[in-house]
């Protein structure tokens, strides 16, 4: 596998579920993980002024469950004998993804489980600086009960923009790993300069010159939401893996996403990867 260090990234809160998760792939890449436990500081408001104990204390309350849930994660780590490192982080939300951004350096995969996933400051965050900044490709894990399986079926999704095209070339290993890959492009523009001739064969033949089995799938969308669509087909082929590039734009370094990206990022029905 390409992917030799996989950088976790959790929360003070639950984070039980989605380090066991991390470490469950990690183990199953061969990989070093690394791991990043985050919190955010809440800045006072304008009536603490001055600064009153009530803040403070909730401050120190708070970094005590950020070293708890550390602690928990590194025996976690210990006990599954893998390979890893620990650093912990408490933030204000506006250091956080430069924080992210700087470990994401050094990661082949970032990875984010659905607890942390839940307070969108941190997703966000996390997104910005590893996605965005650091341009590393993101998996999106789903709810516990959901385990990792081997990948045997992908769907890549396709619209033949750059961002499509990077999170194609992140995602090589699974893809010629996996037993097929659906290259599903939804209501796909037939013009030639937007998809040549047949709208997803310059794709499927890329991938096949890697060894992919790979089936072509154009669905019309009817006027329903591209991500209903993709999520449908989803669960129809039996995907263990969803590959889709991220997009959105930077406005004063807040992210806004796209829909599908939006949709993907806050419930992934399988796992997802996502890449900029």
């Amino acid at each position: 596998m390409l992917f030799k260090t996989v950088l976790a990234v959790i929360g003070s809160k639950d984070q039980a579920a989605d380090i066991h998760r991390a470490i469950e792939v990690a183990t199953k890449l061969g990989a070093h993980l690394s791991v990043l436990a985050v919190d955010l500081s809440l800045p006072p408001t304008v009536g603490d002024y001055p600064v009153g104990t009530a803040w403070l204390d909730n401050r120190v309350e708070d970094i005590k469950a950020l070293h708890e849930a550390a602690d928990k994660a590194k025996a976690a780590c210990e006990t599954a004998g893998i390979p890893f490192d620990l650093e912990r982080y408490y933030t204000e939300k506006a250091f956080l993804a430069d924080t992210v951004f700087r470990r994401a350096l050094y990661a082949d995969l970032v990875v984010m489980g659905d607890k942390t996933r839940a307070v969108s400051a941190i997703l966000n965050s996390v997104v910005d600086g590893a996605v965005f900044d650091a341009q590393r490709p993101m998996l999106l894990l789903p709810g516990a009960d959901r385990p990792v399986e081997k990948v045997k079926t992908v769907m890549l999704a396709w619209n033949s923009r750059a961002e499509a095209g990077r999170a194609a070339r992140e995602a090589i290993d699974f893809l010629s790993n996996a037993e097929s890959v659906h290259v599903v492009l939804v209501d796909p523009d037939a013009s030639y300069q937007a998809s040549g001739g047949e709208p997803g064969a310059d794709v499927a033949a890329f991938l096949a010159r890697h060894g992919v089995n790979v089936t072509v799938d154009q669905l019309p969308s009817g006027g329903r939401p591209v991500e209903d669509i993709l999520r449908n087909h989803a669960v129809e082929i039996g995907a263990d893996l969803i590959v889709m590039g991220a997009y959105g734009h930077s406005r004063l370094r807040e992210r806004v996403f796209g829909g599908v990206t939006q949709s993907m990022l806050e419930n992934p029905p399988v796992p997802v990867l996502i890449a900029r």
